[in-house]
């Protein structure tokens, strides 16, 4: 079953008052597919997260499953009596509870030891039942706590940063086995992350939130082709953003002054945009008057260069060129590489 968000609106009162934590957010998480809720820390998406958890009470707007309410103003029934299962960053396994009785915490009669074994041989741990906890490593706590959510067959599965805890190779096996999984079950799960490269991986969808609100909604290939935003394509591309005004036949970048054939497309003539640039498709000529390279990182073949201007700002040049510290260079993009977003 999809599970849909109307206008949901949050604020928690501070010592400086009021603080908005989310404003007006509105889409669908679809029904059997994986959705990514991707910003960094304080946009919102723990916050969201825990309302349609319940953790939090619905201030604004309403939470759907199916097409029937679950929480709204004044509906807020508690986590045990919502149809969703949860998955948190730590396992939140209970320490004094076997695995296997772990997972049998939230079945009915306390569910079967066949159908126990069965959800242990599913998430990789066929005959670690009997064990504790403290007892297993982390990515194994994680598939623990995948299987305790997951053993009850909830509509919806809700997890937050579950494989931050684990180290970066073991996160990836975890990341395929966990899609595998919930794709084989048909399990709509709404997934809580700060890393590109995650929802990338594991995601159907994503919602890229920044300040309380949902930037855009789309596929990993919408969002990495088709980026509404130097944001989303600075997240996506592995771009850099470069702040630029069209001046005639050039454009005058907080780089320096670079050629108008560098943007794909017609540019409003003084108008302010955002440039997504890639470090690949910038080159540098000797120029007293250019900015000063203030690190040079060999990579092999090419050397990844840290450019900075005379206020600070920086920018990163991938380069086959021999250049030492202390030279000073003008930047100059490759014809038609960069893209432009207008300033709103």
């Amino acid at each position: 079953m999809s599970l849909e968000f109307r206008h949901i609106a949050h604020a928690y009162t501070g010592r400086t008052g009021r603080v908005e934590a989310l404003s007006d957010i509105a889409f669908t998480a679809p029904a059997g597919k994986i959705t990514c809720l991707l910003g960094s820390s304080g946009s919102g998406k723990s916050t969201l997260l825990n309302l349609a958890a319940g953790l939090l009470p619905v201030q604004s707007g309403s939470i759907s499953v199916g097409g029937n309410e679950m929480a709204a103003p004044g509906v807020n029934p508690p986590p045990e009596a919502r149809p969703v299962g949860l998955v948190f960053q730590d396992g939140a396994l209970f320490p004094h509870m076997t695995i296997a009785k772990n997972i049998a915490f939230g079945l009915p009669g306390g569910g079967s030891a066949g159908v126990i074994e069965q959800w242990l041989d599913r998430v990789g741990l066929a005959g670690l039942g009997e064990r504790f906890p403290h007892e297993l490593s982390g990515g194994q706590q994680q598939r623990a706590s995948l299987a305790r959510a997951m053993a009850p067959e909830p509509q919806v599965l809700l997890m937050d940063e579950p494989f931050a805890s684990v180290d970066i190779v073991l996160r990836r096996r975890l990341r395929r086995d966990c899609r595998r999984l919930l794709r084989e079950a048909g399990t709509t799960t709404i997934l809580v992350t700060h890393d590109p490269e995650e929802a990338l991986d594991i995601a159907d969808h994503i919602a890229v939130m920044e300040n309380g609100r949902i930037i855009q909604f789309g596929t990993p290939e919408d969002l990495h082709e088709r980026p509404a935003s130097a944001s989303v394509g600075a997240i996506f591309g592995g771009a850099q953003i470069v702040s630029a005004m069209r001046d005639g036949d050039v454009l005058r970048t907080s780089m320096g002054v670079w050629p108008l054939s560098c943007i794909a497309g017609d540019l409003p003539d003084g108008a302010e945009f955002d440039l997504l640039v890639h470090a690949e498709t910038l080159g540098c000529e000797a120029d007293e008057a250019g900015l000063e390279v203030v690190d040079v990182h060999p990579l092999g073949v090419a050397s990844r260069l840290l450019l900075q201007t005379p206020d600070g700002k920086e920018i990163t040049v991938q380069s086959t060129a021999t250049v030492k510290e202390g030279m000073r260079y003008r930047i100059v993009p490759q014809t038609r590489s960069v893209r432009a977003f207008l300033r709103r």
